[in-house]
């Protein structure tokens, strides 16, 4: 198959390895700075990290204003994913990346010609010999992405479907009056949890001082990431082993984040401590505006005391005190309590399978097919 083209409105689309030695890297991190939508997921620096663990078949999905390779190229759009053959018959699909650790799938647009780079993007699969139906999980349902995108279709009258529609907890508090964005908890717990909040802090603090640590120092963040699975595979996951203790390649793969974000401080560890012991721990990133809350543990021999929770308020006092920091995301399940009780905006997010440029013959099919999958898993997840 071809692996570039262009487009009737003479962009170039080409699907490219993903390299840590591409030319492509300038752009793309360009691109990560200041896109339509944020995504940490796609960002270059999480990409390369997680290739080794989770990148199998990843192919780099973009749109330049000339060959990606060529000096000076601006990149427009990009989209990882691969070719998967999902319904166990001859229909295979171009599906967006997603892993453990990967739970976001807007697609990097630039900005400024965000209309474009999407028309470009949902057209490159014709130039390039790809599948015609495009599987993106974890779209988003609101916000700048989702209203251009039902506008590209519509416009063009292509064909969407999507599953498994849900929402998970998210973090993007007004300023009040004052300013300020301090009376976010307040406005949103009740007094009656403020009041059991306090009594577990003063219960769980009652033979030693309790403390709310944030590391960022490149210098400490190997040892807080030491603690972080040391504590998850004390726990439950540890025993079932899914703990990342148990697992080589994610282990390398935190260690790889650490490195590329740690020098720009945009990778942090907040801590819940109790005479140099951690009670709970909880691992988080930043892009230019958004904080993702990617993964907690806490000790599970503490857990009347309820120590995450009372990590998460504290993370989210701190997030609120930070006028850098416009949203957060969860990265959390649907109906995740330990999120939810405090942060009380919800994204909106679900699997969208789209007809690429060109048409399908195929899309009805795939549709019912997904739908069929979708299905299944609900008579799982009910049986469970």
């Amino acid at each position: 198959m071809p692996s570039t083209g262009r487009t009737a409105e003479g962009l170039v689309v080409a699907a490219l390895p993903l390299d840590a030695g591409s030319p492509l890297l300038p752009a793309w991190r360009d691109l990560a700075r200041d896109p339509l939508v944020e995504n940490l997921f796609f960002e270059p620096e999480f990409a390369l990290a997680a290739a080794h663990a989770f990148g199998g078949g990843i192919r780099l999905l973009t749109v330049s204003d000339r060959p990606p390779e060529a000096p000076g190229a601006r990149l427009l759009a990009l989209w990882p994913c691969r070719v998967v053959r999902r319904w166990g018959v001859p229909i295979p699909a171009l599906m967006g990346w997603t892993h453990g650790f990967s739970i976001f799938g807007a697609p990097l647009l630039a900005k400024s010609e965000a209309a474009p780079a999407l028309r470009a993007l949902l057209d490159a699969p014709r130039h390039l010999g790809l599948p015609r139906r495009l599987l993106m999980p974890y779209l988003p349902l609101d916000g700048p992405f989702a209203a251009l995108l039902d506008d590209v279709l519509a416009r063009s009258g292509r064909r969407r479907a999507d599953f498994w529609a849900h929402e998970r907890g998210f973090l993007a508090p007004a300023v009040g009056r004052d300013g300020t964005r301090d009376a976010y908890l307040d406005a949103h717990l009740s007094e009656r949890k403020a009041r059991q909040l306090a009594r577990l802090f003063r219960r769980i603090s009652a033979d030693a001082s309790v403390e709310h640590e944030i590391v960022r120092e490149p210098g400490r963040l190997a040892e807080a990431l030491d603690d972080y699975i040391a504590l998850e595979s004390a726990g439950w996951k540890g025993q079932a082993g899914t703990a990342v203790a148990k697992r080589p390649n994610e282990a390398a793969f935190l260690a790889g984040l650490v490195r590329s974000y740690g020098t720009d401080r945009r990778i942090r560890f907040d801590r819940l401590r109790r005479d140099g012991r951690s009670l709970a721990v909880s691992l988080s990133l930043e892009t230019a505006s958004t904080f993702w809350f990617l993964k907690i543990a806490h000790d599970e021999t503490e857990a009347k005391n309820s120590p995450g929770a009372l990590l998460v308020e504290r993370v989210t006092r701190s997030l609120l005190a930070d006028p850098r920091i416009a949203a957060a995301d969860s990265c959390a399940p649907p109906n995740f309590p330990l999120i939810e009780t405090f942060w009380s905006e919800r994204r909106r997010l679900a699997h969208g399978l789209i007809e690429a440029g060109g048409g399908d013959r195929l899309f009805r099919p795939a549709v019912a097919l997904e739908g069929l999958r979708a299905q299944a898993a609900r008579v799982r997840t009910s049986k469970a």
